[in-house]
C-alpha cells in the first residue's frame, strides 16, 4: 500500500510539473509592461527593457533588465 502510494505521489508531482508551462508571449509582454511602469516610478530609463525566464530546478529564473540614466529619488517635506 505504500509503495503504491509512493508511486501515485511521484505520477503526481511529474504530472504538475509537466502541466507547467513557459510564459507565453502574450503574458510576458504584460508582465513587460507592467514591470517598466514600476522602473519608471523609480528610474529615467533609456532603451528597451528585457524579460527573460529560464528554468531553475524547480521553479523559474526571471530576470529584468534595463538601462538607466538616473534615479529618481525621493523627497521629504518638513
Amino acid at each position: 500500500m505504500k509503495r503504491e502510494r509512493g508511486a501515485d505521489l511521484a505520477r503526481l508531482e511529474r504530472m504538475l510539473e509537466a502541466d507547467k508551462e513557459d510564459m507565453n508571449d502574450a503574458c510576458r509582454r504584460a508582465a513587460a509592461r507592467d514591470l517598466e511602469r514600476v522602473a519608471e516610478e523609480y528610474f529615467e530609463r533609456e532603451g528597451a527593457a528585457s524579460l527573460t525566464t529560464e528554468r531553475d530546478g524547480k521553479g523559474l529564473k526571471v530576470t529584468f533588465s534595463f538601462r538607466a540614466v538616473r534615479v529618481k529619488n525621493f523627497t521629504s517635506l518638513k
